[in-house]
């Protein structure tokens, strides 16, 4: 029932936010939050800006940790969404990039990612009584899937259907975190599929932290593990392997990619 009341509540705060908040409102103006997709088409960010908003605000008194994840992993996706540099991409490239005595918005993004995961996943730890060394996995299981959903935000619907697919189960265990993902998930996805909007790091970095965090308070410290080397292992292995080329090149895969789409 709660995962349930919560995903009604970030549904209708995720489906007012895009209603009354136009590009116009948002900082730095429209042109700051408009994109060209992968198809040449122009989209606006500011889905991404109405889910973040919208789970934020579901989950503020149902599960304050996870409004806190959901809140520091969009600031970092605001901050690299208006501010961020496109010549510096992936980790290695900021890693680089920081070696070099050169800090990127990707870099501080890592950071504020990594801060806020951990400090949402101690603060749920401790408020379940089993704080321990095994909030440390579950901090970074939380800011690594919230990267993770960012490397799936390249085709249309993809990062929410991955999204949906972990959170709705969890939902089923009542998880507050995983029905707000659902609820307000499901009011972007039909703009998202049809291209005309995307989520963007705004979004996308939110939408992976809620998953994450409820992965994380579903499960014990083995799971934490076993769940953070996923996670690890295929941001690890986006920086050699094309997800869009594996999925377009895989029939069940390119089926449910393109499910939705016009």
């Amino acid at each position: 029932m709660t995962a349930l009341l919560c995903g009604l509540a970030a549904a209708a705060s995720t489906a007012a936010i895009t209603a009354a908040h136009h590009a116009e409102r948002l900082p730095g103006g429209s042109a700051r939050w408009a994109r060209i997709n992968h198809a040449g088409h122009p989209v606006t960010l500011t889905e991404g800006v109405a889910l973040g908003a919208g789970l934020a605000a579901a989950l503020l008194i149902a599960d304050p940790p996870a409004a806190l994840a959901v809140l520091g992993s969009g600031v970092a996706g605001g901050i690299d969404d208006l501010a961020g540099a496109t010549d510096t991409k992936g980790l290695r490239g900021h890693l680089a990039a920081l070696r070099a005595g050169r800090v990127t918005t990707g870099v501080l993004k890592i950071g504020l990612l990594a801060a806020s995961g951990l400090a949402a996943c101690a603060w749920s730890d401790q408020r379940a009584g089993r704080l321990g060394l095994h909030s440390l996995t579950g901090g970074a299981l939380v800011a690594g899937s919230a990267n993770l959903a960012n490397l799936f935000d390249l085709r249309p619907g993809r990062a929410l259907k991955v999204g949906l697919a972990v959170a709705a189960p969890l939902a089923l265990t009542a998880s507050p975190a995983a029905g707000a993902v659902v609820g307000a998930g499901l009011i972007v996805l039909p703009a998202d599929l049809r291209g005309a909007s995307m989520l963007g790091d705004t979004g996308a970095n939110p939408l992976g932290a809620a998953a994450g965090l409820a992965a994380a308070q579903a499960l014990g410290p083995a799971g934490r593990l076993v769940a953070l080397m996923g996670v690890t292992g295929l941001t690890l292995l986006s920086e050699k392997v094309s997800f869009s080329k594996v999925i377009e090149g895989t029939p069940a895969l390119r089926r449910l990619d393109a499910w939705g789409r016009p």
